[in-house]
């Protein structure tokens, strides 16, 4: 009875680990761990309530340098462990970002983000800001701030989780209800696509359907699903913004941006990260495909 007894677990655990092992949750992907072993650093300034978007000089009129690549300085970004899980805090001292060492196209990437308490010019008085930048390519310190590489943003920022930014010159298409006067664009799941950033003649900037985000002291978690120059932005399991025709805007037209780095901001306000991780798709599941439909 013993020896069947025990030959009847074997089995069981066998067959149960023949099924975590090739169910699709093993397709994903660890980006986290205490060496930060999957990204780059760049690190730009200390900005101040002063800045205007101009280059940085001192003093004597001589251009300040940018701190620079894989400059770790005051430890901005460092890595502890919670109940044996890699937990990344940012801690928003100095602009910059971390980005990932690979390129990635058409993936589903999920992450978990929680406010710290800490927060530094110019923000101190602003609500607490960080993001998602995707699609990312060339060098970082083409924005306004000098800071972060051409991309597409998933905004992570106090009631604003899921906002679209056009970072540098890129351009893409939501949909939304358009700006009117000083009021920004609302994603709106049924509305018709309108084209942001870019020489589209509306700001670079869409307001997020709804608020999804956990209340302050919980983990929100976030989801990025990224197909041949689709997007979709996911908080708590919500679609909050649809987006299409990724793209960048040069003077020679208009050129496919699907593809690049994962950036996550350092932006004046402490954040912590965990649970990183991505998988490779090669279509849209129906559910997130309806989205796209006319």
């Amino acid at each position: 009875m013993k020896k069947k007894t025990t030959l009847r677990f074997f089995i069981i655990a066998f067959a149960f680990w023949g099924f975590t092992s090739f169910c699709p949750e093993d397709n994903w992907q660890n980006l986290l761990d205490k060496d930060l072993s999957h990204w780059n650093i760049y690190l730009s300034y200390k900005h101040t309530n002063a800045y205007n978007g101009d280059q940085l000089k001192d003093n004597d009129g001589q251009v300040i340098e940018p701190v620079g690549y894989n400059q770790n300085v005051n430890n901005v970004f460092s890595v502890s462990e919670q109940n044996g899980i890699p937990v990344l805090r940012i801690s928003g001292e100095y602009y910059g970002c971390i980005f990932t060492k690979n390129n990635f196209r058409n993936y589903h990437l999920k992450l978990k983000v929680e406010w710290g308490d800490k927060k530094w010019e110019p923000r101190k008085d602003k609500l607490m800001d960080s993001g998602l930048l995707y699609h990312s390519r060339g060098e970082c310190g083409v924005d306004y701030w000098r800071s972060w590489m051409l991309s597409q943003e998933f905004q992570i920022m106090e009631g604003h989780m899921g906002d679209y930014w056009a970072i540098a010159n890129s351009a893409i298409d939501v949909r939304a209800f358009p700006q009117e006067g000083t009021m920004n664009s609302v994603a709106g799941h049924n509305e018709p696509f309108i084209s942001l950033g870019g020489k589209s003649g509306r700001d670079a900037f869409c307001l997020r359907s709804a608020d999804y985000e956990s209340e302050k002291g919980n983990w929100t978690t976030l989801e990025l699903i990224c197909f041949e120059g689709q997007s979709l932005h996911i908080v708590n399991g919500k679609v909050v913004m649809v987006l299409k025709n990724s793209r960048y805007v040069t003077e020679d037209g208009s050129q496919p941006l699907n593809s690049g780095k994962i950036q996550i901001q350092s932006e004046a306000a402490e954040v912590f990260f965990k649970d990183i991780k991505i998988k490779a798709i090669d279509n849209l599941p129906n559910h997130y495909a309806k989205y796209f439909e006319d």
